[in-house]
């Protein structure tokens, strides 16, 4: 009979193992996926929220009548309004402005308040997330910050619940546990326990974008949401939570989006398992290590949340095809692709460059544009079409020199507010090597003379009007 509960509170934890008999057919081992979409709140982190109001109200930080604050991708902040809620809270949501919409009109049927505030700028910028629920805080009496971050009842979750679950299973069989790592709770409380139980002898692998720091990447931004530690290139001191323990996680396997993003559709239409994007990482990354292993083994990977919360994207033809994840058969003339061949390679000037650097990049750059991204040291994985901030133009540089508006050695883009503001332009409009010439010519309107052509949410190439419209 299936259980009664006094509370949905009571629902939280218990989920079950799936085998990916399809996706892991062929391969030596069995890989079980913990389906932690099926809490009560759609993900895993409904463990973390219950466990961290828990040991607040037993530490005396969160008191009747409070106010719980969280800065969250969405699946956090989804699990503390559920659990703050029924426990008599108000609770303020502080939300990335990059997740999924459908986070932000789910915490507000819940009954959060929901803040929007960016994360692609640097940390010690007042307008970042983190800054802005803090200033809640101080400003809100009663206020408690559940800080997933650094908050250790997180990962103490996951020790107490996850991990004997995931034991309990398979019988103490499990030898392989495959998880992403966000704030890291999960994989250190669920990953620590395993390896406890079982004398050392379980392999903890990290599922990771694979720009990600915590694989060895450059923290320069992928499009898999809640999972991955992100670097901008203007911030000065960079924190890794608390709530992980890199000690835990034996080995990386680093997921390029598009194979993160395709594997989580392949979920959904081989497994009958809609899940989120970090859910095609960490399936990815399973069956890499899957493909490795012999007869004795058996993997277990986490999917922490529903793609009932990524309609609009991943599991959306047009929002793939767009940022470039998408395309027709390689036969077919319908997108762009066969206009890339005679672009040549992409030219990008950087925020930090001078007007004689920029025009320098320039002298060899078909129709005289390119793109102006934010400063990064190194690109292994080329110009992500997030780090885009503008534009530049030959004509308009050697104009400016011309007639004294602007010296070689000034900044491209000027100070914020200062004079030479005009040089920097708009972005170009971007789109998807999967769209048509006729999408391209239509995103460039009346006001640009290029576009920016996306592969896998990267920018490759510029294509002029010219081009598009079938001229030189």
């Amino acid at each position: 009979m299936a259980a009664v509960h006094e509370s949905v509170l009571d629902a939280i934890g218990g989920t079950p193992l799936f085998r990916l008999a399809r996706l892991g057919a062929g391969l030596p081992v069995p890989i079980y996926a913990k389906a932690e979409f099926l809490n009560i709140g759609g993900s895993v982190k409904d463990r973390a929220a219950l466990s961290m109001v828990l040991a607040a109200e037993r530490d005396g930080l969160l008191r009747p009548g409070g106010t719980i604050v969280e800065a969250t991708s969405g699946n956090t902040g989804i699990g503390l309004t559920i659990v703050g809620r029924q426990r008599g809270y108000r609770v303020i949501a502080g939300v990335s402005d990059k997740s999924a919409p459908e986070k932000s009109d789910i915490l507000r049927a819940y009954g959060a308040e929901v803040v929007l505030a960016p994360t692609a700028v640097p940390a010690e910028d007042p307008a970042h997330l983190f800054n802005v629920v803090q200033r809640l805080v101080e400003e809100i009496p009663g206020a408690w910050l559940a800080n997933q971050y650094d908050n250790l009842a997180n990962p103490d979750a996951h020790v107490r619940t996850t991990g004997p679950e995931i034991w309990e299973q398979t019988g103490g069989r499990v030898t392989h546990f495959v998880a992403g790592v966000g704030t890291g709770g999960t994989v250190t409380g669920t990953g620590g326990y395993l390896q406890q139980v079982s004398g050392g002898s379980v392999t903890v692998v990290g599922a990771d974008p694979e720009s990600s720091m915590y694989g060895g990447g450059d923290g320069s931004p992928w499009f898999v949401e809640s999972i991955g530690h992100f670097l901008h290139p203007g911030t000065v001191e960079d924190r890794w939570p608390q709530a992980y323990r890199s000690e835990v996680v034996d080995a990386f396997e680093r997921i390029p989006d598009r194979e993160s993003l395709l594997t989580a559709r392949r979920l959904a239409r081989e497994e009958g398992i809609l899940a989120g994007p970090s859910s095609g990482t960490a399936v990815a990354a399973a069956l890499r290590v899957a493909r490795r292993l012999g007869p004795d083994d058996l993997v277990v990977v986490l999917l922490p949340d529903s793609g009932r919360s990524y309609l609009s994207k991943v599991h959306s033809d047009d929002w793939m095809r767009q940022w470039g994840f998408l395309e027709e058969e390689p036969e077919s003339t319908g997108g762009l692709r066969p206009l890339l061949a005679g672009a040549g390679p992409l030219v990008a000037v950087d925020a930090g460059a001078t007007v004689g650097e920029a025009l320098e990049a320039l002298r060899a750059v078909p129709g005289g544009v390119a793109p102006v991204v934010l400063a990064r040291a190194a690109r292994p994985y080329g110009v992500s079409a997030t780090e885009v901030v503008g534009s530049v133009s030959r004509a308009v540089l050697a104009a400016a020199i011309a007639d004294g508006g602007a010296k070689p050695d000034d900044p491209v883009g000027g100070s914020p507010g200062g004079p030479l503001g005009a040089l920097l332009g708009p972005a170009l409009p971007a789109v998807g090597v999967g769209q048509s010439p006729a999408e391209a010519r239509a995103a460039l309107g009346g006001a640009h003379e290029a576009v920016l052509v996306l592969v896998d949410g990267r920018a490759v190439a510029v294509l002029s009007r010219p081009r598009l419209e079938g001229g030189a």
